[in-house]
């Protein structure tokens, strides 16, 4: 029995090293949106929203793996009650808001095109087809 034991527990501990090790090594590669999402950035684009507001999650869900790239700035307090001073500051008032370096807004769920047409960034072809522009 003891000896059962020990089996297991060595292969419980070499499958949790095998699955800690592939987590390390299989490391994601850059999303498809990568160089959309820091043109966007660099052409000071800024993404205001709230992580309670589903029109903002299915934005960055629109981005990927490359939501880790936006300009993006939380204006809802952690209790989900109110709004961030930068947010008060920019005169945020619904989610999702982006701000373009001219000071001009949209507001509302956007598409990557409409993104891409304000700022002048280039969207990957595969992406610019599934936007929903014909």
């Amino acid at each position: 029995m003891k000896k059962g034991a020990l089996i297991f527990w060595i292969i419980v501990a070499v499958l949790v090293v095998l699955a800690i090790g592939a987590s390390v090594l299989v490391k994601t590669g850059p999303g498809n949106l990568d160089s959309f999402a820091q043109c966007l950035k660099d052409k000071g684009a800024v993404f205001y929203g709230a992580f309670w507001c589903p029109h903002c999650q299915n934005t960055k869900r629109l981005f990927g793996s490359s939501v880790e790239l936006l300009p993006y700035v939380e204006c809802s307090t952690p209790d989900g009650k109110g709004q961030l001073q930068a947010c008060i500051d920019q005169k945020v008032e619904q989610y999702p808001t982006w701000e373009f370096a001219d000071g001009s807004r949209l507001t509302g769920e956007r598409t990557l095109q409409e993104l891409a047409d304000k700022t002048g960034c280039t969207l990957p072809r595969e992406e610019s087809d599934d936007s929903g522009d014909n």
